[in-house]
Order: C-alpha cells, then structure tokens, then sequence
C-alpha cells in the first residue's frame, strides 16, 4: 500500500526543511526569517500539492519557491529600510562625526549582504549545497548561462573583499 498524498508532504517536509532553512539562513541573514519563508514555501507546497508530488524532483521547486520568496522579501524590506532612511533624514541632520574605519570589521556575512538575493542564492546553492552549474539552473529555473553570470558577478563583487584580509574580521 502506498503513502496517501498527506504522508508524501509530511515526509518531504521532514527531510527538506532543514536544510531549507539552513540555506535561506545563509540566504537571508537571519534564521527567525529563514524559517517563516520555508513556512510559507511549504504553506504553498500544500496548496499544489497535487501538482508537485508529481514532480521529478519536488525539492527542486521548493527551494526556487523558497528563493523566490526570500528575494522579494528582500526587496519589501529594502524599500521599507529606504523609506525609513528618508523619513529619519527629514527629522534629523546626517551624522558626520563618525571616526574610524568601520569597514575593518567586515566579516563574511557583511561580505554576503553585500551582494544581491539573487547573486547569494546561485553562490549559496552552488558553493554551499555543491550543486552543479546545471542543477542550480534547474532548482531556480534559470537559464545556465545565467546562472554563470550571476556567479562570476558574485565572486567578482566579493573577490575585493576576500583579497585583503584586514577587511574579514
């Protein structure tokens, strides 16, 4: 007898979800937010599951869901920071007496804010997870060729970074 549609989800949750987590921490910066994009990846999971147990590889779709996801959170919360900034602007001079070199102090998460959500995730899928060039492509539903890009522009943005060791705290 096999498994009712209820058990494959629950058993797909079970062994993927950790490690979405663990990715969309890396991804994102922050764990509590790592762990409600990889809810509601897997909130939308039940609403198609019909759809998706059918997939080859249903791992695959959660994880360009989860990126998805966490990108355009990412830019809520981008133009949320913006709107701040500017409404903090209006109510008080900029503050110019900084001293010191705080760039000193960058470390590698600084390193990987840096870069953009969609540059974070093809490095993180395919330096982190060792997915290939190919399987990255797949799980994000890019065109390979695109998934190049976007990793040499993500080394090329970190490789200043990573040179001089007195920025990596």
């Amino acid at each position: 007898m096999g498994q009712g549609p209820e058990d494959q989800l629950a058993e797909l949750y079970a062994t993927a979800c950790p490690r979405l987590v663990g990715y969309l921490t890396v991804l994102i910066g922050n764990p509590a937010d790592a762990e409600e994009v990889a809810q509601e990846t897997f909130v939308q999971a039940l609403r198609h599951w019909r759809r998706i147990r059918a997939y080859d590889d249903p791992t695959a779709w959660l994880y360009r869901v989860a990126t998805r996801l966490a990108i355009s959170r990412g830019r809520r919360s981008q133009v949320a920071r913006r709107g701040l900034v500017r409404l903090q602007a209006g109510v008080r001079e900029h503050d110019t007496s900084g001293g010191g070199d705080d760039n000193l102090d960058l470390d590698l998460d600084q390193a990987m804010a840096s870069l953009t959500p969609e540059h974070r995730a093809v490095l993180l899928l395919h330096h982190l997870h060792d997915l290939s060039v190919a399987d990255v492509a797949r799980v994000l539903d890019l065109a390979e060729g695109t998934v190049k890009s976007r990793l040499a522009r993500a080394r090329a943005a970190l490789m200043p970074l990573l040179d001089d060791p007195r920025r990596i705290s």
